[in-house]
Formats: C-alpha cells, structure tokens, sequence
C-alpha cells in the first residue's frame, strides 16, 4: 500500500503565501517611509524654490493630505 504525504506541499504554499505576505508588508514600510522623506524635505524647501520645481505651499498640503 503506497502512503503519500500531503502536509507537504501545504507548508510550501503556507510559506509561499507568508512570504508574499511579508514582501508586501515591506514594500509598503519602504514607500511609506520614502514618501515621509520627501515630504520632509520639500517642507524645507522656500516658495522659490518649491516654485523652481513647479509646486506650491499648497501642493505640500495636498500630498501631506493624501499620503496621512
């Protein structure tokens, strides 16, 4: 009599999806903070500069609206 072991395959697609899982998790973590970064730095920014770049004070506020 033959005996296959399905738990197996199982944990495989139980990893697969944990780590689908965690990729997920750190892609959002990496843009959340690379948006938090640029944000930071465009608030430093002068209104001639910010216009130099074509945004204004109110632009800022739109993004930090968006992105909180």
């Amino acid at each position: 009599m033959a005996a296959f072991d399905t738990t197996r395959p199982v944990a495989v697609l139980n990893a697969g999806r944990f780590s689908n899982v965690f990729a997920q998790m750190m892609g959002a973590l990496a843009t959340w903070n690379d948006m938090r970064v640029t944000r930071k730095a465009l608030s430093k920014l002068t209104a001639r500069e910010l216009d130099d770049i074509g945004l204004t004070f109110a632009d800022l506020d739109k993004i930090n609206a968006i992105t909180r």
